[in-house]
Formats: structure tokens, C-alpha cells, sequence
């Protein structure tokens, strides 16, 4: 039994942010996910607003949802006009839905600026819609749109059009900070009057414009709303609506509601995830609870304190919403920071041992040149290695050349990277390769290169490549980072290079990308990671 329904709108709401467009078919894989997980309803979109949201409330029928409830989602009906002769109404009934989710405006300023109808005809609005639908649907929710703003300039008005969707016949009466613009006092104020005046159940819907919408949310509920509305990862209109993800951990683990299974809860990261995939988007690292970065630790001061005792800087068990604690690595690393990644890397560091002292130096000494080692863990294993056990790469550079060539004004540069190396028994290798640039070139042409002393390169994808410019003081011979995340069928790992030159960066970012792809795939032959290194040329 649950304490709050949620009612998850990223199919529609969330669907209004100007970065985000979903196929029918990953509306519908979302919907099943959402489903899978625990909400409560579903809304699914407006189905008369355009084709794919009408085919959705088709192709969703014939799928078998386990949990939730979909929702069909339209406005009162036109003044003017009766809901048999209103087409969005008639729309919303074709879509066949369990519920059927109305909005209507609960502030005087629209009613009157905007629709400009009198006050009453709103009312007489809202209760018809209502009327009619709960009388053809199993379930009618009714959206206050403006609610807050409403209660804030006439309170008594607001309330009057909640009492007519209450009368009607509506199962729920969302309260919506529309504008985005609310503070928690106030959301607490008004959702506790509206439980005062009404029995019907409440829910909330709140927009992100004021960095607040979590908050106000959770002040809705304890003034009394039972419902939260929202998206996943908090996609919506302008700054977004309430971030379902963030309310869902918030509920459960700080208020103790309780809103879906421990089980659930434990997968919320990866639901935030698939819905980014999806969306095309990279998730947010910096989002709190499911991001990468809610339970990372740089400063080597907390890293010892967590090693100790974890709630020390950790405000909940990351385990919890699917999430794991992380230990950056940079400047301002201590040897605890040392010892916890080499944990990581399985490696089990004496903190007496002086080469952890030797380690942390060094790598001091190279992120005071640029190096970054937060995003670039595979580097920092690899650096590892070689100070502690004398590992050292299996081929070895020779040279390279890189040029780059506009022949026609009108067409793009043509790029070519020529490489010279010598593999593990000291065999030359000379290839060269064209790419769209010359990084494209320097990469082909060094896999085309390695890819006959070591078939398992094939394997490896680029996934991501970030340049930053470190000081403008230099103009264009300024001191670039390049961070390459790398990836195959197993893992994902990341790799950094730093010089006043972008190809000398952009190489030795991707040298130690697929040195790491050979050092783990022979540490999974030899998990001792020891005796499998340290042999062969010196890089």
C-alpha cells in the first residue's frame, strides 16, 4: 500500500522541453519502463495535438501494463460551445483511457485577459467538462492550472473552481504552480487551504522556473496533497517541471513516505538513465541521488572521513536509489584517495608503503601541468601500474605525422596521419589513414597500426572526446586538455591528455585508451594483474 500515487507526465510534459522528442515507439518502451517501476498513472500526451500521441493511445492498448494507469490528457471544453460539439473533448474520449486528465484555469487574470470570459462562465466551465467526463471515464483529474498565482490573488476564486471540479465529480484535484515561480511557504499555505475547504483528494504540479519545483513539491505534500505530478529527470517546458527522480528519493527516505518498493527505489538510477538514453541526452552527472557525481569525493580530508564512516559526508546510502560512492582523483587527492582507487582496481595498498607517497607526488606534479584525472580513471590505473609495478605499454612510438589539406574553397579539408611503431617483439609497423580530421586520421591510422600485433583493438569504439582550452594567455598555442571516453563490449573507460599541442594531446589520450584495452583484457586472463605486466617495449 502506498502513502503518495505518482503521476508521471514526461510523455507530455515533459515532452514540451525544447530539447526533447520522443519516437512512438520510445513513448511506448517508456511507458512500459514507467510501468515496470511502479507509477501510478501514465499521462501519454494530448491526444489531439498531433498524430503520434493519437497513435500512442492506440498502440498502448495493446500492451499489457502491470501497475500504472494511462491518462489522457485535454482541456475544458470552448466557451461557446457544448462537450458533444467540442472536438477536444470528443478527442479525449476516442483515446480510451481509464482517466482522463482535464485543465482549467484556477486564476482570475487569464480567465479574464486571456479567455477573456467572465468568471462565472470559468466555473461553468470547468464543472461541464468535468460533469460530462466522469460520467463516460472511470477517473477524471482535474488540473488547476495557475492554481497558486490564483490563491495568491484571489483565494477565494481559486477555491471556487476547485469546489466545481470537486462537485462534478473529479477523483483528484492537481494543484498547479504553472508559472514555475512559487516558494515552499507559499505552496504549503495554499495546498493547506484547499485541504481545509475540500474532502477530494489533492495532488500537486509544479514547474521548475524558480530552481524550486522539488521543493514545492514535498511542501505540497506536507500540507496534504496524496498525488505528485512530474517528469523523469525533470525534463519540461522552459526550466523543466518537478523532477519525479529526485521527489521519489526525497518522499521515501527523508519523510518516509512511501511511494513505491524498496526494489524500485533501488533502480531508480538506472529508470533516470534509460529515459536519457532514450531522450539522446548524457545524463546529468551533478543530479542529485541518480547522478554520477551525488556520491563522488575529491577532497582528501572527506575521502578519509567516508572510508571511516560513510554518513559522514553521505546524506543517505547511495545503494539505495541504485547509485555507488566514487573517489575522484586530482590536486587536491590525499593517500587516501590513492588507496580507495587502487581498491577499485584491486589493487590492496599498505597507506605505509612509499610509493603511494612517490604516486601522489607525481600526480600532483602533472595536474599542476593540466592533467585531470577525475574523468580519466583508465590514465590514472595506467600511471598507477608503472609506479608500482614497473608496467610498461606493449608497443612503442616511433613518430607520427599529421597533415591537414583544403584543395577546393567550397569543400571540406582532407586529413592524413602517417605512424610509425614497433610492436612487442620490435617488428615495424608503418600505416597511414585519412579521416574528416586529424584526429579521426591520427586514430585510424594508430588502430590500423596495432591492429595486427593486437586483433582485440577492433573491439574498441570512441565514444565521447572533449577538448579544453586551459589558459587563454597563450591565444591559439594555449595548453589543451583532451579527455577521450573509450568503451567496448564490456566496459567503458576514460583516458586524458594535456599539450600545447591539440594532436600531441588528442595522441596521448588515445595511446593510453587502447594501451588500457590491452592491460585489462590480460588482467581478466591473469587477475593477479602482476605477473601479466611489466613485459615488453618501453612507451
Amino acid at each position: 500500500m502506498t502513502d503518495i500515487q505518482l503521476y508521471d507526465t514526461t510523455l507530455r510534459d515533459g515532452c514540451q522541453a525544447e530539447d526533447i522528442s520522443f519516437t512512438l515507439e520510445d513513448k511506448l518502451r517508456i511507458a512500459e519502463r514507467l510501468d515496470a517501476f511502479g507509477v501510478h498513472y501514465i499521462e501519454g500526451g494530448w491526444p489531439g495535438s498531433n498524430p503520434r500521441d493519437a497513435s500512442f493511445f492506440v498502440e498502448i492498448r495493446r500492451r499489457t501494463l502491470r501497475h500504472a494507469k494511462v491518462a489522457a490528457f485535454g482541456s475544458t471544453r470552448r466557451h461557446g460551445t457544448t462537450c458533444d460539439a467540442d472536438n477536444n473533448i470528443q478527442t479525449l474520449l476516442k483515446a480510451e483511457t481509464p482517466v482522463v486528465t482535464v485543465v482549467g484555469r484556477a486564476w482570475n487574470v487569464p480567465v479574464e485577459r486571456d479567455l477573456r470570459i467572465p468568471l462565472e462562465a470559468n466555473l461553468e466551465l470547468i464543472a461541464d467538462t468535468v460533469r460530462y467526463l466522469t460520467s463516460r471515464v472511470d477517473e477524471v483529474v482535474f488540473d488547476a492550472e495557475h492554481f497558486f498565482d490564483g490563491y495568491a490573488s484571489s483565494p477565494e476564486y481559486a477555491l471556487a473552481c476547485l469546489r466545481m471540479a470537486a462537485e462534478a465529480g473529479a477523483a483528484v484535484l492537481c494543484l498547479c504552480d504553472t508559472r514555475g515561480g512559487g516558494l515552499p511557504d507559499a505552496i504549503r499555505e495554499a495546498t493547506a487551504a484547499a485541504r481545509a475547504a475540500l474532502p477530494t483528494p489533492l495532488g500537486v504540479h509544479c514547474h521548475n522556473d524558480g530552481d524550486l519545483a522539488v521543493a514545492n513539491s514535498l511542501a505540497g505534500v506536507q500540507a496534504g496533497a496524496v498525488q505528485v505530478q512530474g517528469t523523469i529527470n525533470g525534463f519540461g517546458e522552459r526550466c523543466g517541471n518537478a523532477n519525479l527522480c529526485s521527489i521519489i528519493a526525497a518522499l521515501q527516505l527523508k519523510l518516509g513516505r512511501i511511494c513505491v518498493t524498496p526494489d524500485a527505489l533501488a533502480d531508480l538510477q538506472t529508470m533516470a538513465h534509460f529515459v536519457d538514453e532514450l531522450a539522446n541526452r548524457e545524463p546529468d552527472h551533478r543530479q542529485p541521488y541518480v547522478g554520477a557525481s551525488a556520491f563522488a569525493h575529491k577532497g582528501g580530508l572527506h575521502v578519509a572521513a567516508v572510508q571511516r564512516h560513510r554518513e559522514i559526508y553521505e546524506h543517505i546510502d547511495p545503494a539505495l536509489v541504485g547509485n555507488h560512492q566514487r573517489v575522484l582523483l586530482s590536486d587536491l587527492s590525499g593517500r587516501s584517495n590513492i588507496i580507495y582507487k587502487a581498491r577499485e582496481f584491486g589493487v590492496d595498498l599498505d597507506g605505509t608503503d612509499p610509493a603511494i607517497r612517490e604516486l601522489l607526488a607525481k600526480l600532483k606534479e602533472l595536474e599542476s601541468r593540466g592533467y585531470q584525472y577525475e574523468g580519466a580513471e583508465a590514465s590514472f590505473d595506467l600511471l598507477m601500474q608503472r609506479a608500482l609495478h614497473g608496467y610498461e605499454r606493449r608497443f612503442r612510438l616511433i613518430g607520427f605525422r599529421c597533415i591537414d589539406e583544403k584543395r577546393v574553397e567550397n569543400e571540406p579539408p582532407l586529413s592524413e596521419a602517417t605512424i610509425m611503431l614497433a610492436g612487442p617483439d620490435g617488428e615495424i609497423e608503418h600505416t597511414a589513414a585519412t579521416g574528416k580530421g586529424p584526429v579521426e586520421a591520427l586514430d585510424l591510422a594508430l588502430r590500423k597500426a596495432l591492429v595486427k600485433f593486437f586483433p582485440e583493438i577492433d573491439e574498441v569504439n570512441l565514444l565521447d572526446f572533449k577538448v579544453r582550452v586551459l589558459s587563454s594567455e597563450g591565444g591559439t598555442g594555449a595548453i589543451v586538455r583532451v579527455l577521450i571516453e573509450s568503451g567496448d563490449a564490456h566496459d567503458r573507460w576514460g583516458t586524458v591528455g594535456v599539450s600545447h599541442n591539440l594532436i600531441e594531446a588528442s595522441w596521448q589520450a588515445l595511446v593510453d585508451a587502447l594501451d588500457y584495452k590491452l592491460y585489462k583484457d590480460r588482467k581478466r586472463v591473469s587477475p593477479s594483474g602482476t605477473s601479466a605486466v611489466g613485459q615488453g617495449a618501453k612507451g
